[in-house]
């Protein structure tokens, strides 16, 4: 797992402007969708031509996670990140900035190769959702139908986890919170490259974004939600 220390100094600011650590005192899961970013083969297998080496450690944590979410009527969503350069809203500028082997480990990830598909290491159970988007940020109009799914069902919370925590995971959790979802970004089920570029977004949530929660504090607030629900 990544190693999380986030400044004392931030943390005091924080608990200064809000009173508390955490923004959210409850979650009503069937109101809420834990999206899982990008746990492909690509990202994921060891030697895959943009491998993140930690996605194999947060694999079993995303996992638990997705399980309690479906067990209190959540719904989990899987998104794929698809090169598709034919597309209609065109990203061709951010293409022109890749080198030669970048763009040909962006050209393994298009629609139905092996790279593209969901890591065999994910759960991905009926009731489920698999998303394509042509994006960092599965919420972006015309790219991504995510947003229109979600709503068609009501959800108005995100649990945000996958990888890479500091581009697709934060760019997702950004446009979430700007579009009135309530974020809550998880410090122990993201990776990236490095524990620096982990803890750099874990900051930017905390104060700005997202309620960031570790696993056993996402699993106590659901086991207490029930409870309160039931009482």
């Amino acid at each position: 797992m990544h190693q999380v220390s986030i400044p004392q100094h931030i943390i005091d600011r924080v608990r200064a402007v809000r009173g508390r650590d955490h923004i959210f005192d409850g979650i009503d899961l069937s109101k809420t969708a834990h999206v899982i970013v990008d746990m492909q083969v690509g990202f994921v297998a060891p030697g895959a031509p943009i491998e993140v080496p930690m996605t194999r450690q947060i694999s079993d944590t995303i996992n638990t996670i997705s399980s309690a979410v479906r067990a209190g009527g959540g719904v989990n969503v899987f998104t794929r990140y698809t090169y598709d350069p034919s597309e209609k809203i065109s990203w061709d500028l951010w293409f022109k900035t890749l080198g030669v082997t970048q763009l040909a480990a962006q050209a393994k990830m298009g629609p139905g190769m092996p790279d593209w598909q969901i890591d065999p290491c994910m759960e991905v159970k009926d009731g489920d959702i698999v998303v394509d988007k042509t994006r960092f940020s599965a919420l972006i109009p015309g790219t991504c139908d995510m947003d229109e799914q979600l709503k068609a069902r009501g959800v108005d919370t995100l649990i945000i986890s996958g990888t890479l925590t500091n581009c697709c995971c934060e760019s997702t959790a950004r446009d979430a919170q700007q579009m009135g979802y309530k974020v809550i970004f998880m410090s122990d089920a993201n990776a990236t490259l490095s524990d620096e570029e982990h803890l750099g977004t874990l900051i930017s949530m905390y104060t700005i974004f997202a309620d960031v929660m570790d696993t056993p504090y996402l699993l106590g607030l659901i086991d207490k939600s029930a409870q309160a629900k039931a009482a």
